[in-house]
């Protein structure tokens, strides 16, 4: 964890997902996500603040970058796993990884953010996962849609990462006025 208890698993991720997608803003947004800050774990609240505010103007970028560093992230999660661990769970039984991999998205929403938490329940082949103090969602005035791509995405990959066709969507965000940010995680092609 760096300053202010944000992991530099999201921080490297949203600069990568920056680099990827917004190329040519690239260097607006490494004013705050600089290389030395990146390196060294030293970029606190305030600037991802203003890295996600200005992703948030920038319009259906931002929900395309968000996603991105989720992937990335569980894709990084996944390969500082130990190979032992990553063997165990591919070889589990489906119902079973399910839940290991749900257990992992809940380590990457503590990775990213001190601060954050996940709680995840489980009942007829379908998941809820309440996201408590997440800074995407920290907004002054509700917006339209959800702003929890990020986490989304990173459950979403770590499933598909372990042959797990779920789809994942964000349902309610306190961005939007919402009292929490629900995801919710059901089998691919099922109806809502």
């Amino acid at each position: 964890m760096t300053e202010g208890g944000i992991g530099r698993l999201l921080i490297a991720s949203l600069h990568q997902a920056i680099a990827d997608l917004l190329p040519t803003r690239l260097e607006f947004y490494e004013a705050w996500l600089n290389p030395a800050g990146l390196r060294d774990g030293r970029i606190g609240l305030a600037p991802l603040a203003a890295v996600l505010s200005f992703l948030r103007q920038e319009g259906e970028a931002y929900r395309l970058v968000t996603a991105r560093a989720g992937e990335y992230a569980a894709e990084w999660m996944v390969g500082d796993m130990a190979a032992y661990r990553r063997a165990i769970l591919r070889a589990a039984p489906r119902a079973v990884r399910v839940h290991l991999v749900l257990r992992l998205a809940r380590a990457l929403v503590r990775r990213t953010y001190g601060g954050s938490r996940a709680l995840i329940r489980w009942r007829k082949g379908r998941g809820a996962i309440d996201i408590r103090g997440s800074l995407f969602c920290e907004v002054r005035d509700r917006v339209p849609q959800p702003l929890c791509q990020f986490y989304a995405a990173a459950t979403g990959r770590l499933l598909s990462l372990f042959d797990v066709e779920m789809d994942v969507e964000a349902e309610r965000c306190r961005a939007t006025g919402a009292g929490q940010c629900l995801m919710v995680v059901r089998p691919s092609g099922a109806a809502g």
